[in-house]
């Protein structure tokens, strides 16, 4: 649960855990998941590095770069290359960061990007926005080499307030002529939203961590100090069905290469002795490995 904002510049104090000025609180407890997942990304490149290759991470609806700006302030941050995609040119982005950015639409798939590209995909705050989640998370998991992982984040709510979300919220809209606009389609618990990721990517659950038990109001003054932020991720490791933010970190399962089923007759032949055993043996694998490419 370690923090970039540790020996941070005096000129940075005001920054969100020293990288983001937009957000005034140290420990501004809306970006502390990008904090944490810059924290277990930086120790992954870490290990790349040792065995002297480089990480390829993709931010998969990178809204303002916060993934970005939480990385570059960590030490391994030389050997990390990010992609981005986004469903347009909204927001001003510091391009220095990224290896590249797409712009598609994640409800098709990303047809244009090939599997297995990434180590790390991260997806923060865009499933809540999409109304169909099967596409979007499979591209999630299609996307992600084997052994690798995936952080993605959404707002969630306890049982059974995802209801009133869902049911309660736009009757009272009606009622009252609300005319903005709502983005958020989905309302998440942590158990719907982990039930949908396993169904759709087929990945393997390593964790799920909250963040956000109360925040804002009277509140926001305690982001300044280091022991609020630690509680609350604390909080969000015992108790992240509870929280306002959940983010889930999925794992790749490897590639299994299918074994040879070498029926008892054939087993036999092979074991025989005699000049012939080579070639049979030879013969025997070109006609298996047809049967299982």
């Amino acid at each position: 649960m370690d923090s970039a904002i540790r020996g941070m510049s005096p000129a940075s104090v005001r920054m969100a855990f020293g990288v983001d000025p937009k957000r005034p609180h140290r420990y501004n407890l809306r970006q502390s998941r990008y904090d944490a997942l810059a924290h277990d990304i930086d120790a992954l490149a870490g290990k790349a590095a040792q065995g002297e290759s480089r990480l390829a991470v993709l931010d998969m609806g990178c809204g303002k770069g916060a993934a970005a700006l939480h990385l570059r302030a960590r030490p391994n941050f030389g050997v990390i290359d990010i992609d981005a995609t986004d469903i347009g040119e909204k927001y001003k982005l510091d391009t220095s960061l990224y290896r590249c950015i797409f712009y598609g639409d994640l409800t098709k798939g990303y047809p244009e990007l090939p599997d297995a590209s990434y180590d790390v995909v991260i997806c923060e705050q865009v499933l809540e926005h999409l109304l169909d989640l099967e596409i979007p998370m499979a591209t999630i998991s299609r996307l992600v080499k084997p052994g690798g992982r995936a952080f993605v984040g959404v707002p969630i709510f306890l049982p059974p307030l995802h209801l009133a979300r869902r049911h309660v919220v736009p009757i009272l809209d009606r009622l009252v002529g609300y005319k903005g606009k709502r983005t958020h389609v989905q309302a998440f618990t942590l158990a719907h939203f982990k039930a949908a990721l396993l169904a759709h990517t087929k990945m393997r659950f390593m964790e799920a961590r909250g963040f956000r038990v109360i925040s804002g109001g009277p509140f926001r003054r305690l982001e300044e100090l280091r022991w609020w932020w630690v509680f609350n991720r604390w909080l969000g490791a015992k108790l992240p069905g509870a929280c306002i933010e959940v983010q889930v970190i999925l794992e790749k399962p490897l590639a299994v290469t299918p074994s040879l089923k070498i029926p008892r007759a054939d087993a036999l032949l092979l074991r025989k002795p005699g000049p012939d055993r080579a070639l049979l043996i030879a013969t025997f694998m070109r006609t298996n490995h047809a049967r299982i490419s």
